[in-house]
């Protein structure tokens, strides 16, 4: 049933990609996988495979990539995707000597892929488990390690009709799991090889720490002000913000609104929606941007940086059903966070909100009162702000764990 389920998504992602921007470039991508590591890998060379299903998951796995290249430079490194939204975007990552689309799961495709890459080591991150290449990876004696791995009590992998994903997991050697929750989980089906690391994450956006995060356009926008950010912002986000934005937005208190799709319409509507001017990034050069109380965003790559100039910050995803954004990306700096109410299934805004600086918002009136009390009382932002750093600080040290365990 799992095979034919394959071969049925094939088909309909060919469909879908006739009408559907994304998942065409997915679908041609998978096309060239083959050929462009018959032309790109160098045989005589020891390999590794990183797989990530997205962008989400390659930062998250990031710190032990960059960790496993400095301690193994002669190694040659193939990073594959499943998502555009991933591949798309670090295609040209310095992290990898190969980055290509993984291809469909079937039997005959797993074969060829691994015929072709050969990896000494496969490091999986979170999940995107496909079980074909998994068990092909088990039945060649290969290692393969799961890394940051969370699981819930309804995945299949715990169900009565869990089988051939069930059988995936135990092709893993090693399972580092986030939380004891996914540890007692995999102990449910008699898998006993998994260390708590905790969230790579935590090291990740540690490191952010030390890079230079100084954007002049942002100082120049925000002047003297108190700045909310709202980060990785959707729809349903906007509707609930843009209300008191038009209210408040001032020369004392600033508003940079960075959404999580850049796409014309988007911001089109976000622009019909407030009352005020706002400046774009795409303007900055040609408009006086002091002049200005909102400030969008309508480039990527910049988020994190300007996190570190937010007095507040708003991560977008959980008002909605998309999924909350990185918290972690805002808390490293010390700020107090805003987020949405759909968030059960990110244990760490679950903890953040009981632990540390995070505070939820249910509907409009919610975050009125929110960001007037953060906006009204400096001791206050500091207060939350300083337990997400130190919450951060806390839970870092995955990256250390999981290489120990890695020394070849």
């Amino acid at each position: 049933m799992y095979d034919l389920g394959i071969y049925l998504l094939s088909f309909i992602l060919k469909v879908l990609a006739i009408f559907n921007t994304k998942i065409k470039l997915g679908v041609k991508g998978r096309r060239q996988t083959f050929d462009i590591l018959r032309q790109k890998i160098k045989k005589e060379k020891r390999t590794f495979w990183f797989h990530c299903a997205s962008l989400g998951e390659y930062e998250q796995g990031l710190p032990v990539f960059e960790m496993l290249r400095q301690t193994y430079p002669e190694h040659q490194i193939v990073l594959t995707f499943f998502s555009p939204s991933g591949y798309e975007i670090r295609k040209n990552t310095k992290v990898a000597d190969v980055v290509v689309y993984l291809p469909l799961d079937t039997k005959t495709n797993a074969k060829q892929f691994l015929e072709l890459v050969q990896p000494e080591l496969t490091l999986f991150v979170k999940y995107d488990i496909w079980p074909n290449i998994l068990l092909e990876l088990k039945h060649q004696n290969r290692r393969a390690i799961l890394i940051s791995a969370l699981f819930r009590k309804q995945q299949s992998y715990f169900k009565f009709y869990g089988g051939k994903r069930k059988q995936a997991l135990f092709a893993f050697e090693h399972i580092f799991v986030q939380n004891e929750s996914s540890k007692i989980l995999l102990s449910s089906i008699d898998y006993n090889h998994s260390t708590i690391a905790g969230d790579t994450r935590f090291d990740r956006v540690s490191n952010q720490l030390t890079q230079n995060n100084n954007l002049d356009f942002i100082s120049e926008f925000k002047q003297q002000s108190t700045c909310i950010v709202i980060g990785s912002s959707w729809p349903e986000d906007e509707d609930i913000l843009i209300p008191y934005i038009n209210k408040h937005a001032s020369e004392r208190l600033k508003f940079v609104i960075a959404p999580h799709e850049i796409k014309a319409n988007h911001i089109k509507n976000i622009l019909s929606k407030l009352e005020i001017e706002a400046v774009l990034f795409s303007e900055k050069d040609v408009k006086t941007i002091t002049d200005y109380h909102v400030f969008i965003i309508d480039t990527i790559g910049l988020l994190t940086k300007i996190y570190s100039y937010a007095d507040i910050a708003y991560v977008g995803g959980a008002m909605g059903s998309t999924g909350l954004h990185n918290i972690l990306e805002p808390a490293v700096f010390g700020v107090p966070i805003v987020i949405g109410k759909n968030y059960e299934k990110f244990p760490e805004a679950s903890v953040m909100i009981e632990k540390a600086g995070v505070i939820s918002v249910k509907n409009e009136s919610d975050s009125k009162t929110v960001f007037e009390s953060l906006t009204s009382s400096q001791s206050l932002r500091e207060s939350f702000g300083s337990k997400n750093a130190n919450f951060i600080k806390e839970n870092k040290g995955a990256v250390v764990q999981i290489m120990d365990y890695l020394r070849i």
